[in-house]
């Protein structure tokens, strides 16, 4: 409703004077467009949205947010918004705000009494003007246990025993949005204490940690994963974190600092953990140099979960007998049995299951991940 009321007082602008820069900062700092924005992102938050996606279709302005991995419709604004919005993110972000043509990337903070969040922004020039994405980053929640990770018993075990060897590599893996860097810092934190040197290579820097060297990647000025790596091996590290091994260089250069006495973590993208293998030998890695550095692999997803308010119900044969083309049915149910998740007399026909049920606090009957 604040939005609607904002939006009903901008001033529409000419086109051409959309292009002057001096325009667009009046416009910037005019009170109905910082408000927006400003409601915008407390909106955003409080909906526990990762992402705000803002973009223009035609004649009007489309805001969506990414909760709990799901991109959902917000709110449409007229046409005449947008630029006013576009152009107060860019001098939040510190970015050029006559600049239509290129791609930028830019970060500013908010704080309030109840949150701090780091917000990374991207402009996209695209079609109809320009595309803005903005990463909501907590910075009052803290890191993650592994337990919380969700790694139980031998899993956790064995990422333990790999983070406390001295040498070695441990990566993580998974598509975009799994909650690889997650992880990644969740291991930073308990290897971070004062006898330790940590040293990172990121792209971009989600989280700041205190007492831990933090580097950010810069393409365009010549500093890459493989320069700031070699870089880092100067300045005497235990533990090396690197964001995201995306080249041939990157990834042996990884595995030679595992071998000359550091501890490496980092990431790939690969939808297995044994898929991590034959991908870094197309990086042009040597077999018996994997085989002797790697201490874990460990393959990850997000899985939303249900509200509490869900629904109880059995599998029925038809859903049994779709399911068994995908899996191995009887060894999973040896395993839950071993684990004491469910029963020894329990069958598949007699385990509850539960659906979601949309409810007033939880409409499609999720909440997190």
């Amino acid at each position: 409703e604040i939005i609607k009321k904002e939006v009903g007082i901008i001033k529409p602008v000419e086109e051409k004077k959309l292009e002057e820069k001096a325009e667009l900062e009046k416009m910037a700092e005019e009170l109905p467009v910082i408000r927006i924005v400003d409601t915008l992102m407390k909106h955003a938050i409080l909906q526990r949205a990762s992402d705000i996606h803002i973009e223009l279709i035609e004649k009007e302005v489309l805001v969506r947010y990414r909760i709990d991995g799901i991109l959902r419709d917000a709110m449409t604004l007229p046409k005449l918004a947008s630029s006013g919005i576009v152009a107060r993110i860019k001098v939040l972000s510190n970015l050029k705000l006559d600049e239509h043509r290129l791609p930028q990337d830019g970060r500013f903070k908010i704080e309030t009494e109840d949150y701090k969040f780091s917000i990374r922004v991207s402009i996209l020039p695209v079609f109809d003007g320009e595309k803005v994405v903005m990463r909501l980053l907590s910075e009052t929640s803290k890191a993650f246990t592994l337990e919380q990770l969700g790694l139980i018993e031998e899993n956790l075990e064995k990422v333990q025993d790999s983070l406390r060897k001295p040498v070695g590599m441990i990566l993580i893996t998974g598509p975009t949005g799994s909650g690889k860097t997650t992880t990644l810092y969740s291991m930073m934190e308990i290897l971070n204490n004062p006898g330790i040197n940590i040293s990172t290579v990121e792209d971009p820097i989600e989280y700041r940690m205190p007492r831990i060297n933090q580097t950010q990647v810069r393409p365009k000025i010549g500093l890459t994963f493989a320069r700031g790596l070699r870089s880092l091996l100067r300045q005497d590290p235990d533990i090396i974190m690197v964001g995201e091994i995306r080249d041939n260089e990157t990834a042996n250069l990884c595995i030679n600092a595992s071998l000359t006495g550091h501890l490496v973590l980092s990431t790939l993208h690969t939808n297995s953990a044994a898929g991590a293998l034959p991908r870094l030998m197309d990086m042009k890695c040597e077999p018996f140099l994997i085989a002797s550095t790697l201490n874990c692999i460990l393959a990850q997803r997000l899985v939303r979960r249900l509200c509490g308010e869900k629904e109880k119900y059995k599998l029925k044969d038809v859903e049994l007998k779709e399911i068994s083309k995908y899996c191995d049915l009887e060894t999973i149910l040896k395993i839950l049995k071993q684990e004491k998740i469910v029963s020894q007399r329990a069958t598949w026909k007699n385990i509850p299951f539960y659906k979601p049920k949309s409810s007033k606090g939880c409409p499609d009957g999720y909440k997190g991940r």
